[in-house]
Order: structure tokens, then sequence, then C-alpha cells
């Protein structure tokens, strides 16, 4: 076992988080089920299958959790992409601000 909250990829996705969840409310309300809900869930799995591995008692579990929380950066990633042609954010300083 590992203790997951000293990993410096654990830490990170806490603060990716903390950041998705500030910054969703400049979305419009009519996404709240939608695409909003989905960021949300999307980096709150990057951190829990991080931590979930960690609770794991093999390398090889552990590693699963690491890919697992590897294909939700790229869903979130996905979801940020599609927010920025969505709502038309062309300049990457509009798009910061919002994220």
């Amino acid at each position: 076992m590992h203790d997951f909250k000293n990993f410096k990829v654990w830490q990170k996705a806490i603060e990716l988080i903390k950041s998705v969840f500030k910054s969703y409310e400049h979305l419009p309300n009519d996404e709240k089920f939608g695409i909003k809900s989905q960021i949300k869930r999307s980096a709150v799995s990057i951190a829990s299958n991080l931590a979930e591995g960690a609770g794991r008692n093999t390398d090889k579990q552990f590693v699963n959790f690491i890919n697992m929380s590897q294909g939700f950066s790229f869903e979130l990633e996905t979801q940020f992409i599609l927010i920025q042609d969505l709502f038309n954010i062309e300049n990457q300083d509009e798009f910061v601000k919002i994220f």
C-alpha cells in the first residue's frame, strides 16, 4: 500500500478539482446537468482512482488505477476542447479565465 497523499500527481489532481469547481460557474446554467456535471465527475475521478489504486495490494493493481486516472485526464481534456468549441473561446487567455 502507498500513501497517496504524498504523491505529487494526486496533490495536483486535487488542485485541478478545485479549479474546475471554481470555474464551473462561468458556464451557462442550462449546462448544469450536461457538460458541467461531466467535467466535475471527470476531475474527481482522476484523484479518486489514484487514491483507490494506492490502497490496492499489488503494484499491478495500482498501475491499473493509474491508467484509469490517465484515461479520466484525457476525458477531461476532451471536455475542455469541447467547451472551447461550443462557447467559441478562441483566445487561450479567455479560456484560462474560465478554467
